[in-house]
């Protein structure tokens, strides 16, 4: 079986990775177009990237994108980047299509959005319309409601909504694709215990298991959900006796590696976890295994941006960077690789031996890429 492939790229504090599968369907895990272009700036051209990557492989759309949640750093130049069957403006010209759009329910439900958010709550609102063209994860009863207010018949729209705990339709672990996606939030019943919609805590978060020729890796991308969410993933997955779905060989880190998806409190060099958290990312992860931190360089001790309020946090990276001692993994941020001084997308192969880590070469505009295969 062709090998699977995870690429990550360097845009700040901001998430998109893109999963090539063993079938050569292409997913797409959020988009932040971050770039200003400004004298610099480090962070890479994420639509010249992308374009790049379809092209080699003569096509113009993803098979799924799937954003996470509608903050900015998950969606930002979404309407200039995508073709939109929502309306004719947003069609035409190089824009990239989209077979298939994941969103949680929040995203629907969302009043008072505004640019890109917006965007992409009307083009999931359009295409739960029209009835194809869309994943919603969870099933609320408040997105129910709006349903029924909007005239959507929601017999006739159910096969498109997947909840926790569910997996999504269409991938196998045994087909030719190689891969499954194991939901586990957001919760419906969060959102309707909730008067506000909390983007980060109502954000999709995936389990992807691969098996390339008999050996499974495992993939938690886990958006941008904080230390009590995961707390509640984590206690309702072991209740239902189902931990093999929290093991993990790589870990999309939540929110930049804040301190949040760890514990309360910062701490003052390293942030101490919650029994979950530390189930999870201890007892969960497999050894020489990778976490991503997508986000800005890890803070020096006693710099300007150590008192930063916002991720990264360094004392979350030193716990993350001590539990990667102790299982032979490794702790990389998307903007320090290679190095922070150039930063550049990377790539982490899926095969028969597990997970290596390759620059991706096709992205970059010169160099080799190397690859170093996981432990164990």
């Amino acid at each position: 079986m062709k090998n699977a492939k995870v690429t990550f790229f360097p845009l700040g504090n901001a998430d998109t990775l893109r999963i090539d599968l063993s079938d050569d369907r292409k997913v797409l895990i959020d988009y932040a177009n971050m770039r200003t272009g400004e004298i610099g700036d480090k962070r890479c051209d994420l639509p010249t990237l992308l374009r790049k990557d379809l092209e080699d492989a003569k096509r113009n759309f993803f098979d799924v994108v799937c954003i996470t949640h509608i903050d900015t750093d998950h969606c930002k130049g979404f309407g200039d980047f995508f073709w939109l069957d929502q309306a004719v403006k947003y069609q035409g010209g190089d824009r990239v299509k989209i077979n298939e759009l994941w969103v949680p329910a929040a995203a629907i439900l969302e009043e008072g959005v505004t640019d890109d958010s917006r965007l992409v709550r009307q083009e999931a609102r359009h295409r739960l319309r029209q009835g194809s063209g869309v994943r919603v994860f969870s099933l609320p009863k408040r997105l129910k409601a709006w349903m029924k207010r909007e005239g959507i018949n929601y017999e006739e729209r159910k096969h498109l909504i997947v909840d926790a705990g569910k997996l999504v339709p269409g991938f196998s672990s045994e087909g030719p694709e190689g891969v499954e996606f194991f939901v586990h939030s957001p919760f419906g019943w969060r959102q309707d215990a909730n008067t506000v919609i909390e983007r980060n805590e109502d954000s999709v978060v995936l389990h992807a298991t691969f098996k390339i020729d008999g050996q499974e890796s495992r993939f938690l991308i886990a958006s941008d959900v904080k230390h009590d969410t995961l707390s509640d993933i984590v206690n309702i997955t072991r209740e239902r006796k189902n931990d093999d779905r929290l093991r993990w060989d790589l870990l999309k880190l939540p929110h930049h590696c804040s301190y949040l998806s760890i514990g309360p409190d910062i701490g003052t060099e390293m942030t101490e976890p919650v029994p979950e958290t530390k189930w999870l990312y201890e007892t969960q992860r497999e050894e020489g295994s990778y976490i991503v931190s997508p986000s800005k360089p890890i803070p020096v001790s006693g710099s300007r941006e150590d008192k930063d309020v916002q991720p990264p946090h360094r004392q979350a990276a030193n716990y993350h960077k001590a539990v990667s001692s102790e299982k032979d993994g490794r702790f990389i941020v998307t903007m320090e690789q290679p190095s922070s001084t150039n930063p550049r997308p990377f790539s982490l192969t899926i095969s028969e031996r597990g997970i290596s880590m390759t620059v991706a070469a096709s992205l970059l505009s010169s160099g080799a890429g190397g690859s170093t295969p996981r432990a164990g």
